[in-house]
């Protein structure tokens, strides 16, 4: 497992990764006290993937940080080749801080995902999602808040002594 976290661009301490997964590992940052499930996807062939710390997905969860053009007229979709992408066609994936993230969800190009939320399982989550809150469906919205304002500020003194925002 050493040798598997060391492929990462940066890979914090008390790690753990499933068994089955597939990665981009060159352009996946992984943050301390985070776990992986099995069978997890990260692709990410140009942008970065950025994972905070407290992390928790479950098992087959997608996190795609590419896409491919599709608007060249006379050329089939999969002769285009990576140097012909546009800025926007691939862009980073940032997964907060305390995060769960469900099995079997999809996490799409550009996504943020704020401190303190939740990903239902199944879940195609294609926009930003706000710190502590809970979304879900395809694509997911907001469910509703995982705290209260109050609840928040309590819950980050009690983790960091002060609020981080």
């Amino acid at each position: 497992m050493r040798f598997v976290k060391s492929m990462f661009a940066e890979c914090g301490n008390n790690v753990v990764i499933g068994k089955g997964g597939s990665f981009h590992y060159k352009h996946v940052h992984i943050g301390s006290n985070s776990s992986i499930g099995p069978n997890a996807c990260f692709i990410s062939a140009i942008a970065h993937i950025y994972i905070g710390n407290h992390v928790m997905f479950g098992p087959h969860v997608f996190l795609i940080a590419g896409g491919h053009r599709m608007d060249i007229i006379g050329r089939y979709m999969n002769d285009i080749r990576a140097n012909e992408k546009r800025q926007d066609d691939d862009r980073d994936i940032v997964i907060e801080d305390d995060v769960w993230i469900g099995a079997n969800a999809i996490i799409l190009r550009g996504v943020k995902i704020g401190k303190g939320s939740v990903i239902a399982a199944g879940s195609v989550v294609t926009k930003d999602v706000e710190r502590y809150c809970i979304y879900g469906g395809v694509p997911a919205k907001k469910i509703r808040q995982r705290f209260t304002d109050e609840q928040i500020e309590e819950h980050e003194r009690t983790l960091y002594g002060v609020i981080k925002h």
